[in-house]
């Protein structure tokens, strides 16, 4: 059994002496209190070598650009030909998305103030709901991060493809796609001062040339190009809900500060800051860069683009210089979400194990950064994207992808059931009763945007992540049946 801390039930109690000093988190006033101790709890962050040259907290700007890195990713690039087919009505319904997901920002916001510590939704979730659920939502978030980062990485090999030409290779694009995979992950295992350093960087970079775009392409805007508001036959309610369910997963990513809090300096003010702050960037970039892409690109050719910010830089510039530029933003922009996503995976296992429901070894850190987290997601994410490649069919990668779309939504509906519990219970050490109503409406709201996410994910991505979920049943089992032992 390994050692707690505690005195075994047959030992005699000291008789005499101090109380033992707990080396854990320290108390102070209006402090959150200390979940019952696990055989993890005297392995916290502040455990760590505060004086680490390598190890750092995140202040604003990060914690902000972490959460907008993660949330625009790849797609972003491909996002105005997605919905080119319904229309200019599409931007109403990123308008509609853009509310929920600042709903939901804003009750990360809330929960990260009441409990600062690293995990984000599990935290909250195993607070208000138990160990159980607590482990469904780090065990889903969790299979989202690396089974997401995979994905990633293969489609980040076509943008390579354009600056190194790989001539169709599966050999030359299964490397590329794990270096894309391990450049990252290096940066996490350096400690978070390297992971702040890069994800800082790459958020500046990659809004270099999608600000070009979509503030550029105002002065070139044509709204000829527009084409029609409603491009397809039903009504408008119809095309809004068709064109959102193609959106619906562009704003997964506002929880990374929160899944951060433990290493972000003054999380209980900066985490919602940051939360918010990365939202609205986000948002912004979305809604101007592909309404510039609209007016830039006539909607004929949209509808057929495969590139359509390149295509939007070829009508303002001319030439054909602007694919190698918007290969290198979104390869950017790919190594900046995964270098987030793979610190969001570390830190997720990093919180169950903390607790006794993931591995013992997930709670080793070094440097800040729990490394052994970040090896486990960067090996399975490589495993995947080997097995894709060797394989010579992306089918069963595309029924991966589909079911983390799935799995992604489940800890953010648990969160914001985590709310509702702490508002609708009178926790007053949860709750601030003059901010009651507000917080009980953005609770909703943020619920509701959850619900439709899950159903946006379709029938198959449900069923087939339940049973993901369920063999983590099995690991829960697993875990709990060892601490009964201990």
């Amino acid at each position: 059994m390994r050692d707690t801390g505690t005195v075994p039930p047959s030992a005699p109690a000291p008789k005499e002496g101090p109380a033992p000093v707990r080396t854990g988190r320290l108390s102070s006033p209006g402090a959150v209190p200390a979940l019952p101790d696990s055989p993890k709890s005297s392995q916290s962050p502040e455990r760590e070598e505060a004086g680490s040259r390598h190890a750092r907290r995140f202040g604003l700007p990060v914690a902000t650009a972490l959460v907008m890195g993660n949330i625009i990713g790849g797609g972003i690039f491909l996002l105005p030909a997605s919905v080119a087919p319904y229309g200019t009505i599409s931007l109403v319904a990123f308008g509609v998305l853009t509310l929920g997901a600042i709903a939901l920002a804003l009750v990360f916001g809330r929960l990260a103030r009441r409990d600062p510590r690293t995990g984000g939704p599990y935290v909250y979730v195993r607070e208000a709901f138990g160990d159980f659920a607590g482990f469904l939502a780090a065990w889903s978030y969790w299979i989202t991060s690396w089974v997401s980062n995979a994905a990633l990485a293969v489609t980040a090999v076509g943008y390579l493809d354009v600056l190194l030409p790989l001539h169709g290779s599966p050999w030359l694009m299964m490397t590329g796609a794990l270096v894309v995979q391990w450049v990252p992950a290096l940066a996490n295992l350096a400690g978070t001062r390297y992971v702040g350093a890069v994800q800082l960087v790459s958020t500046v970079l990659k809004f270099v040339p999608l600000l070009l775009v979509a503030v550029g392409g105002m002065f070139f805007f044509d709204a000829d190009n527009l084409g029609p508001f409603q491009a397809t036959d039903g009504g408008a309610i119809g095309a809004v809900s068709a064109s959102a369910a193609i959106l619906l997963f562009s704003y997964l990513g506002v929880e990374s500060a929160a899944v951060s809090a433990g290493e972000v300096r003054d999380p209980r003010r900066n985490v919602g800051r940051a939360t918010v702050l990365g939202t609205l960037g986000a948002a912004l970039v979305y809604l101007l860069g592909t309404l510039a892409v609209f007016g830039t690109v006539a909607h004929d050719e949209l509808l057929t683009s495969k590139a359509p910010f390149t295509d939007a830089v070829d009508a303002m510039f001319g030439g054909t210089w602007g694919g190698a530029a918007v290969a290198c933003a979104a390869l950017v922009s790919m190594v900046g979400a995964l270098n987030g996503w793979t610190l969001l995976s570390a830190q997720t296992a990093y919180a169950a194990a903390r607790d006794g429901l993931f591995p013992d070894r997930f709670v080793v850190k070094r440097r800040g950064v729990p490394t052994f987290g970040v090896l486990v997601a960067v090996v399975l994410a490589s495993l995947l994207t080997v097995y894709n490649y060797m394989a010579g069919t992306a089918r069963v990668f595309e029924i991966l992808v589909l079911v983390t779309t799935f799995t992604a939504t489940v800890p953010y509906l648990l969160a914001t059931a985590a709310q509702l519990y702490f508002l609708a219970s009178g926790r007053r050490d949860r709750v601030r009763p003059a901010r009651l109503a507000r917080d009980a409406a953005l609770a909703l709201a943020a619920f509701g945007f959850s619900m439709w996410l899950l159903a946006g994910s379709g029938y198959a991505a449900v069923y087939q992540g339940v049973l993901f979920l369920f063999v983590g049943v099995l690991v829960h089992a697993w875990m709990s049946a060892r601490k009964a032992r201990a």
